[in-house]
């Protein structure tokens, strides 16, 4: 698999008929992918009755300036786990640049930060991350499944959840409703 394209920094969509109801109309942020793997943020779905507030006040954080944001389930995987995808203004102790687009931190650092008014301008929080092992979503790629888009930052930010899965096939140029929810053969 020499030729294999490396997504991070990237937006993967669930095709229609993906066959895992935990991503039917999945959006998610690809935030690394090489040779041993992929990590991804999904942000297609807000976990109702959760907000940013509550989450802090979880971890004894006041809120102070914070918007009271939705939180995003991340993905099936350590669904507990919480993730800010953030601008490239601010940077903390884990902090990972994601292909120069935008930021993955992971610790209450950034929470803080937040409710402080002195973290990343622009931010998304989730629980929870979608991730593949050593080729795994090199090879989901080579089959129908997902669909991987540029990565851009008004997807990320400001498009509401539930709207980014049909508007990154839109900024691709395809009509999400015309999409097939199987493959034909020949």
């Amino acid at each position: 698999m020499d030729d294999v394209r490396y997504l991070t920094g990237q937006f993967l969509l669930a095709m229609p008929g993906i066959g895992d109801p935990r991503f039917e109309r999945a959006a998610i942020a690809i935030c690394a992918h090489d040779a041993g793997g992929a990590v991804g943020i999904g942000l297609g779905e807000v976990i109702e009755g959760l907000g940013l507030h509550t989450l802090m006040e979880q971890f004894k954080i006041d809120p102070g300036v914070a918007p009271d944001a939705p939180v995003h389930l991340g993905g099936p995987v350590e669904p507990r786990r919480g993730f800010v995808v953030h601008s490239t203004d601010w940077s903390g102790q884990d902090t990972i640049d994601v292909a120069g687009r935008w930021a993955l931190s992971g610790t209450v650092d950034v929470l803080r930060a937040i409710a402080e008014g002195k973290g990343p301008r622009r931010f998304v929080v989730a629980l929870g991350y979608a991730g593949w092992g050593e080729g795994q979503l090199d090879e989901e790629l080579t089959r129908h499944g997902w669909f991987n888009v540029n990565g851009d930052l008004g997807l990320l930010y400001d498009t509401p959840a539930d709207e980014r899965w049909q508007g990154g096939f839109a900024e691709a140029g395809v009509d999400s409703r015309l999409l097939a929810t199987g493959a034909g053969t020949a």
